[in-house]
Parts: C-alpha cells; structure tokens; sequence
C-alpha cells in the first residue's frame, strides 16, 4: 500500500494488521481521486472507517490541509498513528477512537465542516442513506462537498437524494462498487 499522488506520492504505508480492514487497492484509488480531485488547493476531509487512514492520507497529498480520521478499532487508530507519524503529517490531522455516528455528531457540536467525507464502512454493516441524511442534517459539508462512499456491489445506494446530486456510480473488478456524490 502506497500514496499514489501529490506531495507524498510513493511513500509506504502500513497495513492494519489482520483481516479486519480491506484496503481500498490502487487502481479504485487512483479512479477514484480523478473523479474527486485529482488535486486540491486546500479544505478540510473526514476520513470515518479510516482503517489505515489510507485514503485520507492520499487526499493531503494531493493538496487538503487537514484531515480527521476516525476508527472504532484500536489497532486501525495505533495503524493510522504509524502512519501519520511516517508522513510526517501530525500538524494536519486529528485521529479519533470512536462509533462514525458519534464521531460525526461530535463533529457537529465542533461546527466542523468538510469539503471531503470518506466513507468506507464493513461492506454489508452501514445504512448509507442514514449517514448521507444525517451528513445534510448536521450540516457537516461545505458548498460542493462531495462525499465518497465504498461498497459491496450488491448494495445499492441512493440514484437520487434531495441534497446531494450523484456524480459517479462505478463497478472495480466485480465486488468493490464505488459512489460519489456532491452537495446541491
């Protein structure tokens, strides 16, 4: 595992370790910040089911000045410590042990707001549509946020939403589906 682009591009990163997280691989990464970025002048990403912090990592790269990154597991916290630390990213990043809906309402209660969320739950374990209401309710995004969401293919995740308008639905290898969307 690696970044991929920007300030850091190359640089290893650590694994969690066991089978509990799956890293999001290369190519969905690669895909992925092309649609969102592919680079950034700036702005605030939430990184919730973090794992490693693999994918919030790669958004500082590529330009964000600051991410939060949440996990409920202590050995993706301990990881995400390690690899901040080897980045030498400490300044730009909060790391947080804790539930992604209490993570986000603690977020709230911060009056934080984020240009970038990723959401990249156990596939099979998340009530997307709950998470997306609740992102607009808590008033979490910026103008022209976009939230990124990771998932088993056989779920299926809201075409339409009053408040977010859907920017790319894509298949990676079959398994791995990847939704995008963007606040109105």
């Amino acid at each position: 595992m690696r970044v991929i682009a920007g300030e850091l591009k190359g640089r290893q990163l650590k694994a969690v370790p066991g089978k509990t997280t799956r890293p999001t691989t290369d190519k969905v990464k690669e895909a992925v910040f092309q649609v969102i970025g592919p680079f950034f002048q700036g702005g605030a990403v939430m990184d919730l089911f973090a794992g490693s912090g693999s994918l919030g990592i790669e958004a500082i790269s590529r330009g964000m000045d600051f991410c939060v990154f949440v996990d409920k597991h202590p050995k993706a916290i301990h990881t995400i410590h390690e690899n901040v630390k080897g980045m030498e990213i400490e300044q730009q990043t909060e790391v947080f042990r804790a539930d992604a809906f209490r993570a986000i309402h603690a977020a709230a209660k911060r009056e934080l707001q984020f240009d970038l969320i990723l959401l990249d739950p156990p596939y099979k374990k998340v009530d997307y549509e709950k998470f997306l209401n609740e992102i607009v309710k808590l008033q979490l995004m910026k103008q022209d946020g976009i939230i990124y969401c990771e998932h088993d293919m056989s779920e299926k995740l809201p075409l339409k939403h009053d408040d977010f308008l859907l920017l790319k639905q894509e298949n990676y290898g079959g398994t791995v589906g990847v939704t995008i969307y963007q606040m109105n």
